[in-house]
């Protein structure tokens, strides 16, 4: 009966919570034996683990008796607290009635907060308030109700105080759940209409779907068809997550759950279809979501070319289990053949980096990350660059547009200046400035190019960690663009090259080259490093070179015997430099890109 199914989903800022609260409530409806319980049991990835960040979104099914008697199929969706997984949020949202949001009491309202109750509020979300960590001294639950209500705008007389980790008003959440979040609509005897949520590849089953049921009912044995893609599949197992994948005669009206039907690839099980019947098929398909996209690019090499094969492989797996990662093969004049790979921001970059090395086994060199820019040509032509390389002539160009996003960032008024020294440095414009109590609210409209560098570790940096930031794209914008290219002993070397604003190109250039200069070894000749847009040359410095005393065995006689062997050195190191290569060691790519921006 759909009339005692609950759906909803789990939002909060970072840290704020939310996997703990679904490890209780696990506990408390008895899902998993207490000798297999770990905390952060949804959290699979041994990375989502060390970090304490939930990476994907997860489904558990629980079953809970109510006050009134009745016993409820309660559907709980975990969901990421981090910017750069909001559509593993989005997703979840379309999958639910309802969200339970949890603030902590000690921290209030976060950026992150406010983005996520933004988007439940888009699908319609009735929207449950738990206040977390009552039991810590610094808990403020007065201040942070009127935060909540001030900046939020809900209703908080009815927001339930709770300690996710003592375990502490765990059946008041439940019981909010089934009085407060409507049964979900659908009618179980209309043609199959479920909604595409995740993918993922598992070795033994192959794609194994994550599906909403709107109507209808998915069974074993069923023929069934993606709407989008036209491909017709055989359902070979229907079941729920308890947390463990549980199976089932049948999926009906108003579940959340998993189907396997023999496909072969995650790409044919495109995030957003709609899976129909196929002899009694849905008239029209579901919304869906808004395609995924990247909005940080960069490349990826294997230190040893020998691993080229290896981390194609590799990606290609990864890439089964992660939808919003992309890739495609490069080649590079000074690292070889790698790949350029988009992602949906620097934390997203970092994790999938990490998982390379580690659960691959593979040794890598990543370049700067960049976005992509759209570079109007002189014939009306409009052409997206991701990569630096791929410019084309200045001569052909009109104008370059890159990517504005609009941030918002909650700090504490003591750390105020600060910010808004850095968000004028970034070049920013100030939309809006608010104060809650003693913490303020900015909105500021900036170039992603400049987030992507080194914007967050600063923002972190200078407000001691308490300020909280989020962001998402607004537009393009017209701006003074130049490509800056790195030169070492006067070849280009493309891994180093950049689009920055022609404003900062200089101090850029400078700071790179003295970086350089200290990680590039000697070699026997003098190596000059230099940054340079397009003929010209911004910046400039000068490895020296090993020196050997050619006038040592010299004691004495006349001056010209030294002057000649000085001469015949320098002949000869001339000689060498035309000649010669400087091998630059792979680690200083990383090195160099990871440089101390501080001005």
């Amino acid at each position: 009966m759909k009339e005692l199914i609950r759906n909803f989903a789990i939002i909060a800022h970072i840290d704020h919570g939310k996997s703990t609260l679904a490890d209780r409530l696990m506990q408390f409806c008895d899902a998993v034996n207490p000798r297999e319980f770990r905390d952060q049991l949804l959290d699979s990835m041994d990375i989502e683990r060390e970090r304490g960040i939930t990476i994907k979104s997860q489904t558990v099914r629980l079953n809970y008796k109510a006050k009134n008697g009745k016993t409820y199929q309660i559907n709980l969706m975990d969901t990421p607290g981090h910017v750069d997984f909001s559509y593993e949020v989005s997703r979840s949202l379309a999958a639910c009635e309802g969200s339970v949001l949890v603030v902590d009491a000690t921290q209030g309202v976060e950026a992150q907060t406010l983005a996520n109750v933004y988007q439940a509020l888009e699908h319609n979300h009735e929207i449950i308030v738990v206040l977390n960590k009552i039991d810590l001294s610094a808990a403020d639950i007065t201040k942070t109700t009127e935060q909540i209500e001030d900046v939020i705008g809900l209703d908080c007389k009815n927001a339930i105080q709770i300690s996710a980790k003592l375990g502490t008003g765990i059946d008041n959440v439940l019981e909010a759940i089934v009085s407060q979040l409507s049964a979900p609509e659908g009618d179980v005897n209309a043609p199959l209409k479920a909604l595409l949520v995740d993918s993922w590849y598992d070795s033994y089953m192959g794609v194994v779907t994550l599906v909403r049921i709107k109507d209808g009912s998915a069974k074993k044995g069923m023929k069934i068809r993606l709407m989008a893609s036209g491909m017709t599949y055989s359902v070979e197992k229907v079941g729920f997550f308890s947390p463990k994948m549980t199976e089932t005669n049948e999926l009906n009206a108003g579940e959340i759950g998993y189907v396997i039907a023999g496909i072969k690839s995650v790409g044919d099980a495109r995030v957003g279809d709609t899976i129909t019947e196929e002899n009694r098929p849905a008239s029209q398909p579901l919304p869906g979501f808004k395609p995924c996209v990247p909005v940080v690019f960069c490349s990826i090499f294997p230190v040893d070319a020998v691993d080229y094969a290896k981390l194609k492989d590799s990606l290609i797996k990864l890439q089964l289990n992660d939808a919003s990662f992309s890739f495609e093969a490069e080649t590079s004049q000074a690292l070889g053949f790698g790949f350029r790979s988009g992602f949906l921001g620097l934390l997203h970059l970092e994790v999938i980096e990490e998982r390379l090395e580690r659960e691959y086994d593979l040794d890598l060199v990543t370049t700067a990350p960049s976005v992509v820019y759209k570079v109007h040509m002189s014939n009306d032509a409009v052409k997206d660059i991701h990569n630096p390389s791929d410019m084309p002539d200045p001569s052909a160009i009109s104008f370059i547009e890159e990517p504005w996003i609009i941030a918002k960032i909650i700090v504490p008024d003591e750390y105020l200046g600060n910010i808004l020294s850095l968000c004028q440095e970034k070049r920013g414009i100030q939309n809006e400035l608010t104060y809650v109590g003693s913490r303020v609210l900015l909105e500021y409209q900036l170039p992603l190019n400049e987030v992507v560098y080194d914007f967050y570790d600063r923002l972190k940096s200078i407000s001691r960690g308490y300020a909280s930031f989020d962001y998402h794209l607004h537009t393009y914008r017209k701006d003074d663009l130049v490509k800056m290219t790195i030169l070492v002993n006067g070849e280009q070397v493309d891994a180093l090259s950049m689009i920055v604003y022609r404003g900062n190109a200089e101090y850029r250039g400078r700071a790179l080259c003295e970086r350089l200069k200290d990680l590039i070894p000697k070699h026997m000749f003098k190596i000059p490093i230099q940054a340079a847009i397009g003929g010209k040359i911004i910046a400039r410095e000068t490895i020296a070179a090993f020196r050997k005393d050619v006038t040592a065995k010299c004691y004495g006689g006349d001056i010209s015997r030294k002057r000649k062997l000085l001469e015949k050195q320098k002949e000869g190191k001339k000689k060498m430099r035309e000649i010669g290569n400087v091998k630059i060691p792979h680690g200083t790519f990383l090195a160099a890109l990871k440089m101390n921006t501080e001005r």
